[in-house]
C-alpha cells in the first residue's frame, strides 16, 4: 500500500471497523470493490507498526467530531424546536469558536490521558526490572514515587491540563464541579469499603448534605438571587403561589401588585430592618403601617387579616392568620402540581428501561410510583417548610437574633426532608450539593469573602482526575457508576469495558493494546 495512502487508514479505521466497512459497503460497490485492499491485506499493512499511538488518535479524533456534532445539533434544535433566539456574538475565527475549543479541550484530554497513562506504565515497568537496581539505590524517593501502583494513574490525571484550551465560562466550572464532587463521593466509597466508618449511626448517610445545601440556596435565593440556580428558581417560584401570591382574579390591571421575586426581595430587606412589626392598615387606617423601603408590599398587607401578628406573616399568607393552617393547606393544593411534575419527569426516564416494564410490569410500576410518591413528599415538605419556618422564627424568635441568618436555618430545616428519599436519593442529594456549592462560590466572588486563582478550577479539575484515577486503581468496586468506569477504560486505552465485569481480562493486560510484550509492570 503507498505509505501516505496507509497511514490515513491506520489513523482513520482499526481493522475490525475496516472489515465490517468493507463487508458491508465496500465489497457491494463494483468502482471500489477492485481497488480497495482485503481486510487481511489492510491488517497485515496498519499492524506492522506501534498501533497505540494510532488507536489513540483515532479515539481523540472521533471525540472532537461527537462532541462537535453535538453541539451543532443542539443549536438547531434550541432555535428550531425550542423557539430559543441565538445570542449575538463577535465575529472572530473558527479556532477561537466554543464550539470547537469545547470539543478540541475534551479530544486532548483523552489523548494525553492515554500516552501519559502508557509513558508511566512502561516507565514504571523499566524502573521495577533488575537493570534498573543502580538508579533505585542513587535515587530511592524518585524511584519509590514512580514505581508506585498509583504512579500510572496520578502522572495520567497531568492531561486535565487541557481543559483550560476551553476558555473560563459557567461551563467549566460545571464540568470542574461535577468531577470533584464525583471524586469526593468515590473516596468516601474508597473509605467506606476498608472500613473506616464501619461504626457509623444508621441514619447517617449522603442526605444529611441537603440541610446544609438547602440552607445556602434558601439564603442566595433570598439575597442574592442572581446567585442562584436558574432551573431551581423558576421551579420554586412557579410552586410557591400559596406563598408568593400572584395578582387576584378581577384586580384592576392597572394597580400595582408585586411579583412573586418582589415579595421575596421585601422580606430580604425585611431581615435587613431587622424585622420591623406589623401594623394592621384596617385597624389603624391613619398611620404609617410600612415602612418606606417595603412599600410595594402594601396592596398585600394593606388587607390582611387583623389578627396578624408579623409582617411576615402579612407577607407570605394575608387571608388567613393561622401559620400552621396555611402550612396544611400549602400541602394540600402543592403536592398534586409537583407530584405531576415528577410523573411526567420519572416517567420519561423509565422509558430508558422499558424492558423492566415490559418484562414485569407490576413491579415496574409499583417501583415508579414510590419514587414519585417519595420525590413529591420530599420537595412539596421541603417548599413548605421553607416559608413556614420564616414564620415560625418571627414567632419564636426576638428581632435581632440571626436577623438574616434564620434563612439559612428554614432552608436547613427543609432540607431535612430528604430523609425521606435516604435510600435512593443519593444522586439527587448529590446534584443539589453541586449547585450549592456553585452558588456559594459566586456569591463568595460577589461579596468579597474570596478572590479567585487564574485557572483554579483547572488546577481543582487535575487534582479532582488524579483522585478519580487513584481510586479506580485502588479499588474500581469503589467507584460505584458503571458508566463512570467504562469511561476510565475509554481513557486508559483498554475500550469501553468494566473492570468489575471482567476484572481477569483487564488485570492480565498489564499495559495497553500495542505495548504487548515491551515490559513488565512487577
Amino acid at each position: 500500500m503507498d505509505p501516505i495512502v496507509r497511514n490515513a487508514m491506520r489513523y482513520s479505521l482499526s481493522p475490525r471497523e475496516y472489515k465490517l466497512l468493507h463487508k458491508y459497503l465496500l465489497s457491494r460497490t463494483p468502482a471500489v470493490r477492485t481497488k480497495a485492499p482485503q481486510p487481511a491485506r489492510f491488517e497485515r499493512a496498519v499492524t506492522a507498526a506501534d498501533d497505540y499511538n494510532a488507536a489513540a488518535l483515532r479515539a481523540s479524533v472521533r471525540l472532537f467530531g461527537g462532541v462537535y456534532g453535538g453541539l451543532k445539533l443542539w443549536e438547531v434544535i434550541a432555535a428550531r424546536v425550542l423557539g430559543r433566539k441565538p445570542v449575538p456574538a463577535p465575529k472572530q475565527p473558527f479556532y477561537k469558536s466554543g464550539n470547537i475549543r469545547l470539543p478540541g479541550a475534551l479530544a486532548a484530554i483523552l489523548l494525553f490521558h492515554r500516552l501519559l497513562h502508557r509513558f508511566f506504565l512502561r516507565l514504571r515497568a523499566s524502573l521495577l526490572d533488575d537493570t534498573a537496581k543502580a538508579f533505585r539505590a542513587r535515587n530511592p524517593r524518585i524511584a519509590r514515587a514512580l514505581t508506585a501502583k498509583l504512579a500510572p494513574a496520578l502522572g495520567a490525571s497531568l492531561a486535565g491540563a487541557w481543559l483550560a484550551a476551553y476558555p473560563a465560562s459557567q461551563l467549566r466550572i460545571t464540568i470542574t464541579i461535577y468531577t470533584a464532587s464525583r471524586a469526593l463521593e468515590f473516596f468516601y466509597e474508597y473509605l467506606h469499603n476498608g472500613g473506616w466508618f464501619a461504626n457509623m449511626p444508621w441514619w447517617v448517610g449522603s442526605w444529611l448534605l441537603m440541610p446544609a445545601a438547602c440552607g445556602q440556596l434558601l439564603h442566595a435565593f433570598v439575597f442574592d438571587r442572581d446567585c442562584f440556580p436558574a432551573t431551581y428558581n423558576n421551579f420554586v417560584l412557579r410552586h410557591s403561589q400559596h406563598y408568593l401570591h400572584a395578582r387576584p382574579a378581577g384586580y384592576p390591571a392597572t394597580a400595582p401588585w408585586p411579583s412573586a421575586a418582589e415579595i421575596v426581595d421585601n422580606l430580604a430587606e425585611m431581615a435587613r430592618l431587622r424585622w420591623p412589626p406589623f401594623v394592621s392598615p384596617i385597624l389603624f387606617p391613619t398611620s404609617q403601617t410600612l415602612p418606606p423601603t417595603l412599600a410595594a408590599l402594601g396592596p398585600l398587607t394593606s388587607s390582611a387579616h387583623p389578627g396578624t401578628t408579623s409582617l411576615s406573616c402579612a407577607t407570605l399568607h394575608p387571608n388567613d392568620p393561622s401559620c400552621l393552617r396555611t402550612y396544611a393547606t400549602f400541602f394540600l393544593r402543592a403536592f398534586p402540581g409537583v407530584a405531576r411534575f415528577f410523573t411526567l419527569l420519572y416517567g420519561a426516564f423509565s422509558l430508558l428501561r422499558w424492558r423492566a416494564f415490559v418484562k414485569t410490569p407490576g413491579p415496574a410500576f409499583l417501583r415508579l410510583a414510590r419514587t414519585v410518591l417519595r420525590m413529591a413528599l420530599y420537595v412539596t415538605g421541603a417548599l413548605g417548610t421553607s416559608w413556614a419556618s420564616i414564620c415560625a422564627f418571627q414567632a419564636f424568635l426576638p428581632r435581632n437574633v440571626l436577623p438574616q441568618g434564620r434563612f439559612v436555618a428554614a432552608g436547613a430545616l427543609a432540607g431535612s426532608w430528604a430523609f425521606l428519599d435516604r435510600g435512593a436519593g443519593r444522586g439527587n442529594f448529590m446534584y443539589t450539593a453541586r449547585m450549592s456549592a456553585d452558588s456559594l462560590w459566586k456569591v463568595g466572588r460577589k461579596r468579597g469573602w474570596w478572590n479567585g486563582v487564574r485557572g483554579g478550577d483547572v488546577l481543582l479539575f487535575v487534582g479532582s482526575l488524579a483522585l478519580l484515577g487513584g481510586v479506580y486503581e485502588a479499588d474500581p468496586a469503589a467507584v460505584t457508576s458503571g458508566v463512570i468506569r467504562k469511561g476510565f477504560g475509554v481513557l486508559r486505552g483498554e475500550g469501553w469495558v468494566d473492570r468489575l465485569e471482567a476484572p481477569k481480562a483487564t488485570e492480565e493486560k498489564v499495559v495497553p493494546d500495542g505495548d504487548k510484550g515491551k515490559g513488565k509492570a512487577e
